[in-house]
């Protein structure tokens, strides 16, 4: 297994460098399978998803497509990949970002009550409390 940083994984994604993009893709698509997958890390997962949505626009609906690719193909391998799976059914459940939807599943393996937030958008996420 190898570590995949964000930058080659938004390079895979959105195609947007001459020079890098290819590399990416040629990594990915012709030397990583599941004997052999490439790991990618939580932190690494939440930037992916940050710089899509702010950097390249991407719509929310892109975001769960890509995160659901990762958890689906076999190429990869998520770090925790069942707590991003309900973050992801959050994140798209509820329109909220993927970030807090994350930290609140997180949250939830870790046998938190619940999570507090200031954020009234995250709190309509189940497991988090707005905090008044």
């Amino acid at each position: 297994m190898i570590g995949l940083d964000t930058n080659v994984l938004v390079r895979y994604f959105t195609h947007d460098d001459t020079r890098q993009s290819p590399l990416a893709v040629r990594l990915i698509e012709r030397q990583l399978d599941a004997r052999q997958p490439g790991h990618v890390s939580l932190v690494g997962l939440a930037e992916l998803v940050w710089v899509l949505r702010t950097r390249y626009d991407a719509t929310e609906e892109t975001v769960a497509e890509i995160v659901a690719h990762l958890l689906a193909d076999d190429r990869f391998v998520v770090h925790e990949a069942s707590v991003v799976s309900a973050a992801l059914d959050g994140y798209r459940h509820s329109a909220v970002d993927f970030g807090d939807a994350l930290i609140a599943a997180l949250d939830r393996t870790q046998g938190c009550r619940h999570t507090v937030t200031f954020d009234r958008g995250a709190a309509r996420i189940e497991g988090m409390t707005l905090l008044e």
